[in-house]
């Protein structure tokens, strides 16, 4: 029997339906037979071989006659799950010219018909196993490899044994039929179109300067339109042939089920596959050459200005060194911990000259071994205006004092503390790896063909090299980093006017001065000496929640906390915070403020403590500070520990009742506003992150995104104007779930926010306010972008709800909205070729009652928009006049039954589902019909929801379109010009 957490233990006397199921891989009558080819005893693990890094013992490893390996471990987080994931050593550097995206195109075919599977039968086969098609149940192709993903849940044996046998012949024997392949490139060539713009337009020059002379440059996972479209049955079959054997295959799998149980089905449907013919060995992918007449001291190679007119400046150089295997062992991996921390150093400084105002919005280096082509050092960094030459010799000047000389102990000492905590909490939390990650983890070995180590494994390492982080063993690595046998460099500009390839290899070439003043000065910070919050409050009322073991706790000064301790997830406490009005607070004429607010306001310190002493306050604990906006409430978010729960209390209180209103964090959002905003209109994604919620929020002012003038007016002054009464104002709620000391932490919260004064009410005009849906027009609205034009985006979109009262309606919502999604995927692969991308989604505002919607999305080419109003259109109205089947409607109850159950094994699923009830205890109660809810219906019901919801009234309708075009018809043949403007802009 699996023996669950406690919160799923529980879980049965709550939902009507129960989550844990036993284990009945144990009665299975018709066993497999055992698997022969574990490796075990004195044989040293494939993976293992030629290191001497310690063998993680919970993973099963063995490699059959054939020659594919793979590693299968038990697993039960979360409970009754297993994930396959199985790697074809091929990626797209595999390809010849003429295959150019034939890897790519290859994992399409392989889900579009197979041996066991029949066309278009695998996304509903495996919903209907429970497993959601694009996060359950995917693919990727890298340059060096594709791998398949399933996560199943509820794997019985009858499942598992399924699924092997279904993975099995998509990737032994896909159909690779003139008419699959008819079929599935123009969806490949959807999603390359879907990807273009400006910026996939840089992504691919910067490819080609940085890999100059290697395969890596002009071979992209998505290939040419040229190759696609001479894409033939034989020529995608020779590219499988000559790719996937099963010495080219790793499969690893982790999950609730015995490890040789899982051995065993990978042998009995894997281990007779035979390729004819010898193996083909992986090309060269080639190595960085530096120029003939390069310095030695500094070879500078390839240099390009990029010019982009629509997005912001930055500029990127490598430092280039050929990429060879390496024997993993316990050395080579004390190097790289070594390297680690002289990265961290450097990039410490960089930040800390960004934030004091320097020439720069961020910058920051990183090695990285790219694709088995290249060993590098990025370095990567945003100049804050045309004066791009000033940032690049910050930058450079920061580096050159990092390789000249040694950093000082108190600085090592302090990134030191930061790899202590992350390799300890990773030990601590052992218990809780998700087995996707597990599963994960063999694939990224493999890839960069490197052992795999144990949490326990990886902090020993670290705590038996401490003596060798010295200051001289640093600068030598920090040296090392930044030496090889090439330097390249590209600059990405929206003026060609400041700088040309010359001159930046000429600044890249120019000898440079260290600049020492970024090195971070020693000054110990404690919060010991930190001073009160205020006088600690006293508990006024305790008691229990309602729900499992959480409890209630009310402060005399109006402060409520949820409490829940337990051990469902060792080394882990979730905190959150909601305060206040959210979106409610602000007036139209707070936009500004409110983007700023996103970025700056954690950063503008509490107290006595800038964001440089946060830092360093924090330095060595597991500590957080993220802030978020709701359309209710404003949140304070953290994943921390028992350890360092009380001084994480401290800071998120401290911001409520001390807060600090530096300028510079202000000044610095500022300009990376400025620099984000033309690149909006780059791409149809872009205008609708720029102006969709402001358009579905009936033009509603705090929902614009400020243009250029706006955020240049906008002042720390006025940062403090908005803001300082915010967070005076509104209730708070504390929630604290995760393993902690209970007693402790309501003496925390005694001496934190049940010490803050009391909180000012919520103006009832404020509290009031429910955020509107536009108006219904005739035709679309129509906005255009600067990017391809080949791209566009349209959007439906009807009005729903919010609030408590309806919440269980909400959850309906949700599958009549997937019912949505599924059909409107098919007629757009069916009509307009596209891939993936069209999508539905539900929002329903919970602290607000009104502002939901439902909104249906896709990026298309512009002829195609007429095809998706027409597409939504009709599907709407057929879930309104019939009900939908039972197939069609269990493919969607049962991906999101096993969505929950494996949901509810986290705190913070629990954490999601109370919050709020401190001030409206509705919903705990709505808690126990969850599952329901969200899993039981009738074609009546959702019948019922769709006639409600969407054919009430017309769908509000918005086009994306590229400048200079029309748009001719919109939906029912209604004329709508391009380039109707917004309201202000």
């Amino acid at each position: 029997m699996i023996e669950f957490p406690r919160a799923v233990r529980h879980l049965a006397l709550i939902l009507p339906l129960a989550f844990a199921t036993p284990n009945v891989w144990a009665q299975t009558a018709d066993k497999l037979p055992a698997a022969a080819a574990i490796q075990n005893g004195k044989e040293v693990p494939w993976i293992y071989r030629g290191s001497d890094v310690p063998q993680d013992t919970e993973w099963l490893f063995g490699e059959m006659d054939n020659g594919l390996r793979y590693a299968t471990r038990k697993n039960g987080v979360p409970p009754n799950q297993v994930s396959i994931r199985i790697r074809i050593d091929a990626g797209s550097l595999h390809e010849e010219d003429a295959e150019r995206g034939f890897a790519h195109l290859l994992e399409h075919l392989t889900f579009r018909e197979s041996k066991y599977l029949g066309q278009a039968e695998a996304i509903p086969t495996w919903q209907r196993l429970g497993a959601t098609f694009g996060s359950d149940t995917n693919a990727e192709t890298s340059p060096t490899h594709t791998v398949y993903k399933l996560d199943l849940p509820n794997a019985t044996p009858t499942a598992v044994a399924e699924s092997f046998k279904l993975l099995s012949g998509m990737i032994r024997e896909p159909r690779l039929s003139p008419a699959n392949i008819s079929a599935e490139v123009p969806i490949v060539l959807a999603e390359k179109r879907e990807r273009g713009g400006a910026g996939q337009r840089v992504a691919e020059e910067t490819r080609q300067v940085l890999f100059a002379g290697q395969r890596l440059a002009e071979r992209l996972p998505i290939g040419t339109d040229a190759t696609l479209n001479a894409a033939t049955a034989p020529a995608v079959q020779a590219f499988h042939t000559r790719w996937y054997r099963p010495e080219n295959t790793v499969i690893s799998v982790a999950g609730d089920v015995d490890a040789k149980e899982l051995a065993a089905l990978v042998e009995h449907w894997f281990g007779d596959w035979k390729v004819k013919g010898a193996a083909t060995p992986a090309p060269d992918f080639g190595d960085p050459v530096a120029p003939l007449d390069a310095d030695p001291a500094n070879p500078v190679g390839e240099a390009a200005v990029i010019v982009e007119a629509d997005l912001p400046r930055s500029m990127t150089y490598a430092v280039m060194r050929p990429w060879r295997s390496v024997q993993d062992t316990i050395v080579y991996n004390e190097g790289l911990l070594l390297d680690s921390l002289s990265q961290a150093i450097i990039n410490r400084r960089l930040e800390s000259r960004a934030r004091a105002g320097g020439s720069y919005l961020y910058a920051q280096v990183q090695q990285d071994d790219v694709s088995r082509s290249t060993d590098a050092t990025f370095v990567s960094f945003a100049p804050l205006t045309q004066d791009w030459q000033a940032a690049l010799a910050d930058v450079r000047g920061v580096i050159a004092d990092a390789v000249s000389a040694p950093p000082t102990q108190e600085e090592i000492d302090r990134e030191m503390a930061e790899l202590q905590v992350a390799f300890a909490s990773s030990v601590e939390q052992r218990a809780v790896m998700a087995g996707s990650g597990l599963a994960d983890s063999i694939v990224q070995a493999v890839d960069i063909r490197e052992a795999v180590a144990a949490p326990e494994t990886v902090l020993l390492v670290f705590n038996g090299m401490r003596d060798q982080f010295t200051p001289d063993n640093v600068l030598a690595h920090t040296r090392a980093l930044f030496s090889g046998d090439v330097i390249r460099a590209t600059y990405i500009t929206p003026d060609g006017a400041e700088a040309s390839a010359a001159a930046l290899r000429t600044a890249m070439q120019t000898p440079i001065a260290a600049d020492g003043g970024a090195r971070l000065a020693a000054s110990a910070i404690s919060f010991d000496d930190l001073p009160p919050i205020g006088k600690p409050g006293t508990v006024s009322a305790t008691g229990p929640l309602g729900l499992l073991g959480i409890e209630r706790v009310e402060f005399a000064n109006g402060v409520k906390a949820i409490l829940w301790a337990n051990d469902a997830e060792p080394g882990r406490v979730a905190l959150k915070v909601r305060f206040g009005s959210g979106y409610r607070g602000f007036s139209p004429d707070d936009a500004a403020y409110i983007g700023l607010g996103e970025m700056a306001l954690v950063g503008s310190g509490i107290g006595d403590l800038g964001q440089e002493e946060l830092d360093r306050i924090s330095n060595g604990r597991k500590m957080g500070f993220d802030f978020a906006i709701g359309d209710g409430v404003f949140t304070f978010s953290a994943q921390t520990r028992a350890a360092d729960l009380a001084d994480q209390l401290y800071l998120f209180a401290a911001k409520l009742g001390m807060p600090r209103w530096d300028a510079n964090p202000v000044i610095r959002a500022k300009a990376a506003s400025r620099l984000a905003y033309e690149s909006y209109a780059s791409s149809p994604g872009g205008v609708l992150s720029r102006d969709l919620d402001y358009l579905l929020h009936a033009k509603d002012g705090r929902y614009l995104t400020p243009d250029p003038a706006a955020i240049e007016a906008a002042t720390p002054e006025g940062f403090r104007k908005v803001w300082e009464p915010l967070l005076k104002q509104g209730p708070v709620e504390v929630l604290v779930f995760g393993e902690f000391d209970r007693d402790a932490t309501i003496e925390s919260l005694r001496k934190t926010f049940g010490a803050l004064s009391p909180r000012n009410a919520i103006p009832a005009d404020v509290a009031a306010r429910v955020p509107a849906f536009p108006a219904a027009e005739a035709g679309p609205v129509v906005l255009t972008h600067r990017g391809d034009a080949n791209q566009a985006a349209a959007v439906m979109a009807w009005p729903s709800s919010g609030g408590v009262a309806n919440l269980r309606e909400s959850r309906q919502l949700e599958i009549l909205t997937d019912l949505f999604n599924n059909r409107l995927v098919d007629a757009m692969r069916e009509r307009a070729g596209a891939s993936y991308a069209p999508q539905v989604n539900s929002r329903w505002p919970v602290d607000v009652d009104g502002g939901g919607a439902i909104t249906a999305l896709a990026q298309l080419r512009p002829e195609d928009v007429p095809a998706f109003f027409a597409a939504a259109d009709a599907i709407a109205l057929d879930l309104a006049n019939n009900p939908a089947g039972d197939d069609e409607l269990a493919r969607v109850t049962e991906p999101l039954k096993q969505l929950i159950s494996r949901a509810s094994t986290g705190n913070t699923f629990w954490m999601f589902q109370v919050e709020g009830s401190t001030h409206d205890p509705r919903r705990v109660d709505m808690i126990r019909s969850l599952l329901s809810d969200y899993t039981q219906t009738t074609p009546a019901a959702m019948q019922a929801l769709a006639r409600r919801y969407l054919a009430a009234r017309p769908g509000f309708r918005l086009a994306v379109i590229p400048e200079g075009q029309e748009l001719a018809t919109a939906g029912a043949g209604q004329p709508a010009a391009a380039g109707a403007a917004l309201t202000g802009r």
